[in-house]
């Protein structure tokens, strides 16, 4: 089995040596994972992961390596949590749901939340009223309303939550991938615009002929190399609407990472607003104020967004809107803000713009973007680069 996870780990293009691996065996029979899975996780990651951009590679192998592995050891019968709270779940059908009535505005919805966190005094389960799981209320988890706040619940099911009470954790994007990347490439090639910087480190041959019949000997010419001049902020969205569509950012990600030269990324969950951070697993703890980012790059850098723009419209036009944290200005200001200094900018959306009619968050923020909102397909990157060289 451990031959096997070792050979996973090389096909998922983690860089680990037959060094490491006996490293791990060793481990094992020293008994350091202590018959636990868990243990075993973070021993594997410990010998076998020596750079932290390779956690995430890493994280996946595991657990297609080990999916339903749990215990090794003494034979125990416990029904997990999370199999209790899946029961509970409330399921309506589509007459029920439309039958449900929202409490009104976002300031109600916030003024009522209060309200009930005065009130209550014990869990709830099924009710229309009070903060609780599978009911109709505006406030809890695994239930079904359409506007509230979700408390406690791991994903959304319905997308119709406001706010989200729930600390999230999100991987990086890998930047490694290449698998299809290579059409991502040439379109994003569209957009170069090449001049010579720096220290003279490439031999210049047309110069260095002219020279030497000029002067009758070897006279050689060097000039610095030949770089991409383009300057890139990179914006990207990440969690919640935006996990399905990963695999595409990443090979965007990895294509832009080797064809600019001069490329900033910087993550941000749903809108844009007064903090971005550049480490998904430091996201609470190490992040960059969105001000700063605008004073510290110059307005020649052109702006690529990459995002669903699937949200609350509260998210956009509303102080407090963000289903994180509490934010002082809306999303609306902040993009605006975005938008005045950086006049060349695009946002690039994963999903088919065929479908963006149906969502009013979209239809919001392509007009912030005065209508440069393109596709994430090998077309829209065509259209998108073309409006970023005018």
């Amino acid at each position: 089995m451990f031959t096997d996870f070792f050979y996973a780990c090389k096909k998922g293009g983690l860089p680990v040596s037959i060094t490491e691996y006996l490293s791990l065996i060793d481990a094992v029979k020293a008994g350091c994972a202590n018959y636990s899975v868990d243990d075993f996780y973070v021993l594997a990651r410990t010998a076998l992961v020596k750079d932290e951009k390779n956690l995430d590679k890493f994280d996946r192998v595991f657990a297609a390596s080990f999916n339903g592995i749990e215990w090794v050891g003494e034979e125990t019968v416990t029904l997990p949590e999370d199999w209790l709270r899946k029961l509970a779940e409330l399921h309506l059908s589509q007459e029920e749901m439309e039958k449900i009535k929202s409490l009104g505005d976002w300031d109600e919805i916030m003024e009522t939340l209060k309200k009930r966190l005065e009130e209550q005094e014990k869990r709830h389960q099924g009710g229309n009223r009070m903060i609780g799981t599978a009911g109709t209320s505006p406030f809890g988890a695994y239930g079904y309303n359409p506007e509230g706040v979700r408390i406690g619940q791991k994903e959304g099911r319905h997308g119709r939550a406001i706010k989200v009470w729930h600390k999230r954790e999100y991987k990086n994007l890998d930047d490694s991938v290449e698998l299809g990347t290579r059409n991502i490439k040439i379109a994003l090639r569209k957009l170069r615009q090449f001049a010579r910087e720096g220290e003279a480190s490439e031999l210049d041959l047309d110069s260095t002929i002219h020279a030497t019949a000029h002067k009758g000997y070897l006279d050689i010419k060097m000039v610095p190399e030949r770089h991409n001049a383009v300057k890139i902020l990179l914006f990207l969205d990440v969690g919640g609407s935006m996990d399905p569509h990963i695999r595409l950012c990443e090979e965007l990600f990895s294509a832009a990472r080797s064809e600019f030269k001069h490329l900033e990324f910087f993550y941000f969950h749903n809108c844009l607003y007064e903090k971005v951070w550049k480490d998904n697993s430091r996201r609470h703890s190490d992040t960059i104020a969105t001000m700063d980012v605008l004073h510290t790059y110059p307005h020649d850098y052109k702006v690529i967004i990459v995002g669903d723009a699937s949200m609350s419209p509260y998210e956009i036009v509303y102080p407090g809107g963000s289903v994180e944290h509490w934010n002082e200005e809306s999303g609306e200001i902040w993009m605006k803000r975005l938008l005045d200094v950086y006049a060349k900018a695009v946002w690039l959306n994963p999903i088919p713009s065929d479908h963006w009619d149906y969502a009013q968050s979209v239809q919001i923020m392509k007009t912030l973007m005065a209508d440069r909102m393109y596709p994430l397909s090998l077309s829209g990157l065509d259209d998108a680069m073309r409006e970023l060289r005018r």
